[in-house]
This record gives C-alpha cells, sequence and structure tokens, in this order.
C-alpha cells in the first residue's frame, strides 16, 4: 500500500524514479506500456542487444516520440549498469549476461531488480549478500509468479498462519520433459508459421512446457521464503483451485505432498491430457495450516476452501501479469528500500537432466532446447554431488556419454572457469561445504 502516493510525492518534487531496463523483450515491453501512466517513474536509458528494436518497442507500447527522443538507448548492459539510475532492471533472460549486468549495478551502488530468474536460481545467494552488505536492494520482480509467491508466504507467515505449501500453476505432462524446440508449437495451439509471424522463440518457449522453467521458479522461490523442494522433484500433480487444500498436504493426512513447508507445481491437465476443472495454469497459490481449531473454524465460516479436516485452507490469485507489474518492484526498493522477495538461503536448484542419450563431444545447448531439462531439487543434494546447474548448461561440451534421465555433474562438462557464473556457482559450494 501507498506506493503510489510515494511515487507521486517524488513526481512532484520533481525527483522521479530514474530506472534503467536492461532488455526490451517481451517482459520489459510489458513495463515500458505502464511507464508513461505512472507518476513519479522515470525510464533514463534502456539496453538491448538491438537498440533499434528498443525504440520499435517503445512505440508499439505507446510511447511518445519526445519520450522516446529523451531516453538513452544503447547496445551495451554494462555501460546501462553504472548509468547512475536509481534502480537497474535485468530482463536479459542469458544467466551470465544477468550476472554481470547485476553485479556491476551494485558496485555503482543501484538497486537491482532481476527479472532474470534464470541467473538467480545459478548464484542469487552471491548477489544478495552483496546487495545486503552495501545496504542495497537485490528484487524478485513483482508480476512474475516468484514474487507473487514470496508475497503470499509473507502475508501468511505475518497473519500468524503456517505454510504448508507454495506454489504455482502450469500446463504439465511428463512426456513434455522430452520435447524439443521443433515439436514445441502444437502444444500451444499453433502452428511453426503462426508463432515465427509473432516473433515467438520456439526454445524459451519449450523452457516453458518442458519443465524447467517451473524447476528454476520453485529454486527462487524455495530460496525466497526458506521453504523446501521435494527430494525426488517436482511432482505436478493434477490440481483445480477447489481442491488445492487437499491435494497440497502431506501424504501422512491423505494428501500427495512429502511433507511441509515445500514448494510444488499444479498441472492443468490430468495425466491422460484431460483438462482439470478450474485450473490454476497461470495463477498462484499458498497453503495454510490452521495452527488451532479456532483458526481452522474461522477458515470455514469465511468460506476458505479447506482440505476435509478443515486444517488446511488454500489462498490463490488466478494469473500474474508479468511486466504489467513490475514497477511495483522498482518503486518498492527505491521509496521504501525493500525487495519484493529475495533469495535468503539456497535451498533449492535446477540442475540440468539429459533428455536423449547424450555422448561425449556433444555440445549441451541449455534451457528449452534439445539436450537438456531442468530438474528442481534441494540445494543440499546438489552441492553434495556438484550437479550441473541448468544456467551453465549451455554451449558447454561433454567429456563423457550421459544416458536418457541422468543428472548431469559439473565434471561431466567442460566449463569455462573464468565465466562469472561458473566462478559464482564455485564460491556457493565452497560456501555449502563449509556449512556442513
Amino acid at each position: 500500500m501507498n506506493l503510489s502516493s510515494l511515487a507521486l510525492a517524488r513526481a512532484d518534487a520533481g525527483r522521479p524514479v530514474r530506472t534503467a531496463l536492461i532488455g526490451a523483450g517481451k517482459f520489459g515491453s510489458m513495463f515500458l506500456a505502464q511507464v508513461p501512466h505512472i507518476a513519479g517513474l522515470q525510464v533514463t536509458h534502456i539496453a538491448d542487444l538491438n537498440p533499434d528494436r528498443a525504440r520499435a518497442a517503445c512505440r508499439a507500447v505507446g510511447w511518445s516520440q519526445e519520450r522516446i527522443a529523451a531516453t538513452v538507448f544503447v547496445d551495451d548492459g554494462l555501460a546501462v549498469a553504472q548509468s547512475g539510475a536509481e534502480v537497474v532492471i535485468e530482463a536479459t533472460g542469458v544467466p551470465e549476461a544477468g550476472l554481470n549486468h547485476a553485479r556491476a549495478a551494485l558496485d555503482a551502488g543501484q538497486h537491482v531488480v532481476m527479472v532474470n530468474v534464470e541467473a538467480d536460481v545459478l548464484a542469487g545467494p552471491v548477489l544478495a549478500a552483496q546487495a545486503r552488505a552495501a545496504g542495497l536492494v537485490y528484487s524478485m520482480a513483482y508480476g512474475d509468479q516468484p514474487a507473487l509467491v514470496a508475497e503470499m508466504v509473507d502475508w501468511a507467515r505475518a497473519a500468524g498462519f503456517s505454510v504448508a505449501a507454495a506454489g504455482k500453476g502450469t500446463k504439465y505432462l511428463p512426456a513434455y520433459h522430452h520435447v524439443t524446440p521443433d515439436g514445441v508449437w502444437p502444444h500451444y495451439g499453433l502452428t511453426p508459421e503462426e508463432a515465427a509471424a509473432a516473433g515467438m522463440n520456439p526454445q524459451m518457449f519449450n523452457s516453458f512446457l518442458d519443465g524447467t522453467k517451473s524447476a528454476i521458479e520453485m529454486s527462487a522461490i524455495a530460496n525466497a521464503c526458506g521453504l523446501d523442494v521435494p527430494a525426488s522433484g517436482l511432482q505436478f500433480p493434477p490440481c483445480g483451485v477447489d481442491d488445492l487444500a487437499q491435494v497440497l498436504r502431506p501424504r501422512s493426512v491423505g494428501g500427495q505432498l512429502d511433507g511441509e513447508g515445500l514448494v510444488e507445481v499444479v498441472s492443468s491437465l490430468e495425466r491422460d491430457g484431460r483438462p482439470v476443472f478450474r485450473d490454476l495454469r497461470w495463477g498462484v497459490y499458498v497453503i495454510l495450516k490452521a495452527q488451532n481449531d479456532y483458526a481452522a473454524a474461522c477458515f470455514k465460516q469465511y468460506g476458505l476452501p479447506t482440505d476435509e479436516t478443515g486444517q488446511y485452507a488454500a489462498m490463490y490469485k488466478p494469473f500474474h501479469l508479468i511486466g504489467m507489474e513490475l514497477s511495483i518492484s522498482v518503486l518498492s526498493a527505491a521509496l521504501r528500500g525493500e525487495p519484493t522477495g529475495a533469495t535468503r538461503a539456497w535451498r533449492g536448484d535446477a540442475v540440468a537432466v539429459a533428455k536423449k542419450d547424450l555422448k561425449a563431444g556433444e555440445m549441451l545447448d541449455g534451457e528449452g532446447g534439445y539436450t537438456v531439462w531442468g530438474k528442481a531439487c534441494p540445494a543440499s543434494h546438489s552441492a553434495r554431488k556438484a550437479l550441473l546447474p541448468i544456467g551453465l548448461a549451455h554451449k558447454v561440451r561433454l567429456r563423457r556419454d550421459i544416458p536418457i534421465g541422468q543428472i548431469l555433474s559439473m565434471d561431466d562438462v567442460e566449463l569455462d572457469e573464468s565465466l562469472t557464473g561458473v566462478r559464482l556457482r564455485r564460491e556457493m559450494l565452497v560456501a555449502a561445504s563449509g556449512a556442513v
């Protein structure tokens, strides 16, 4: 509450929140569409590999020529990360670039809103620690599902409830783990020609389908909220909103989860492909556990959907508007000094699993590609085995044959030890070994 009033006060004082955006893709464009309508918020710099494309994106979302002319467009994200803006938004989606941009921004004394969840799950604990030490904000991006879940978890705990589970919905079937970019479009009801005409990237959209994005986002939520990733990975149980509290409770009381305090994703499809009734495909949820019988009675009295015992209740939000809600993070960082969710501890990881039998010398192609998909696992297991994070599984060569379904380790590939992502992950492994 009150963010709009605080922003308006900055506008009235002639000191709008100066913001720089790195990456003017879909997420960035949705944010840019809202900027002209938010008093007290100004985008001063936009970095994109193609500045002309970024200018075109601004025109497409309704920016005036005057606003475009007053904005600096460059192709160098590092330059924008040190532009003097109060808040830098990293929205490239590329882990290595994201880490470099975020570190440069923090070094320059600027808050960071990390749209780039891939980079955050790869090395977010290091970036968050750097920000805290400097008195800066390192934040998840509001509008994206991890930040929305973090908000719901924080609300639940601040209200005195125990969080039994939290997560999101998606479209999922087990066979999706093996889908490649060549076969992705029928699952979205599109032809390749329709997707190409809309400028849709098949590898990116395949990462949404094959389970990788879900693994990344649930790991981010675990890291921000002190929740756990299921030991055997996400199960994607089919579940509609009316059954959330019944399904997402421990098996010991009739549910489908291994315990309490877990992240999980629910599927909008039954395992036979039929649609789930009242699905949560675009939304997020939190499962509350009543601390006593009085609280459980209140759940029922005020209409919360509960399980059969009345002890577990569901709260959910059926949608998320990604970049159109991003200004909440920007204003919260600049005006309150608070993140809209941030990594607090390394509890979850997204690791690479072979989509097919892989041969020594073969090059991995990363998130949403032909060779690997991302699986969520506890960070303790990932650290102990030095598993290969999905964020490092791009353009790296295999040292040995890997059978389909096997999780890869960092020793299975030839890593460039000079890369920021590799160095920060090595740093995290050393810290994890010292904590055991």
